[in-house]
């Protein structure tokens, strides 16, 4: 099962999409991601039993969904900016056209809510972490910044040499403190370099995985803490985070391990890593 986890970059490829993980290819209920590549031209697809972000990596794009247009201005790549994105309702045909390449995260409901567009300065920009610790979140489609019915979507840039996902966390029960959100980590590493990524399990549900991770390559998370992801000195890590669940609540909710959540405190004397935010946002 472990060796499942880790995707390798073109492994699920399908026609256009250069990647491709449904909950059926997962082996779970609700999370799903794809990444779609344009040359030019158009592309169409159905969203089926999934609520889905259209959100450029590299590149621009018109998309039309249930009749209406949107025009994504998008960013040459994930290191240079924040982008905005569309929102793609459950049983939506939608047309893409442009050039470049797009994630579709998804996550599968039974509620259909309206498509609608995603400006670029309605995306909170967060420096979470310190020192070596220290990464940019750019929090695109969670409960306290854009509405959607399950599906939660974040990017995370991790400078050079610094540790992200840390201290490793889980969310893997429904309780006051945690959500029940199985997750996919879909990775770009800037000068085709590599970076690590771990997830281990608990007594009650094992699980062993340590990732070396390059550009397209995804890890999926159905249980487990997970963390550190490791950015390489040399290499600066970008991950996409998609995350769903069965919880009534859309909620992110996360439960440190015990064994290493005392790292939080040695933050606060330490600086916010000078290199943040990516492209001068903050």
């Amino acid at each position: 099962m472990n060796d499942m986890l880790y995707r390798p970059a073109g492994s699920t490829a399908e026609g256009p999409f250069s990647l491709v993980v449904t909950p059926e290819s997962a082996g779970w209920g609700y999370s799903g991601l794809r990444i779609l590549e344009l040359t030019g031209g158009a592309e169409r697809f159905t969203t089926g039993e999934s609520e889905a972000l259209l959100l450029p990596l590299s590149g621009s794009a018109r998309v039309t969904v249930d009749g209406q247009r949107f025009e994504l201005a998008g960013r040459t790549q994930v290191f240079d900016s924040v982008t905005d994105f569309a929102y793609l309702p459950r049983d939506a045909e939608v047309t893409v056209e442009g050039e470049g390449s797009f994630a579709i995260p998804a996550a599968r409901t039974g509620k259909k809510l309206p498509a609608r567009y995603g400006p670029v300065d309605g995306v909170p920009v967060e420096l979470r972490g310190a020192g070596n610790c220290s990464r940019q979140v750019n929090n695109y489609c969670l409960p306290h910044t854009f509405d959607a019915d399950r599906l939660l979507v974040c990017e995370v840039l991790t400078p050079s040499g610094n540790w992200s996902s840390y201290p490793p966390h889980k969310h893997d029960e429904t309780s006051e403190t945690e959500s029940e959100l199985e997750e996919i980590y879909y990775f770009q590493i800037a000068g085709n370099g590599m970076g690590y990524q771990r997830v281990y399990g608990t007594a009650r549900a094992p699980i062993d995985v340590l990732a070396e991770v390059r550009g397209g390559d995804v890890v999926l998370i159905p249980h487990g803490w997970h963390g550190p992801s490791m950015a390489v000195p040399g290499y600066d890590m970008y991950y996409l985070n998609v995350m769903a669940g069965p919880g009534a609540e859309r909620a992110w909710k996360i439960c440190d391990d015990p064994a290493h959540g005392w790292i939080r405190e040695t933050w606060a004397d330490e600086k916010i890593d000078a290199r943040l935010p990516f492209g001068g946002r903050s």
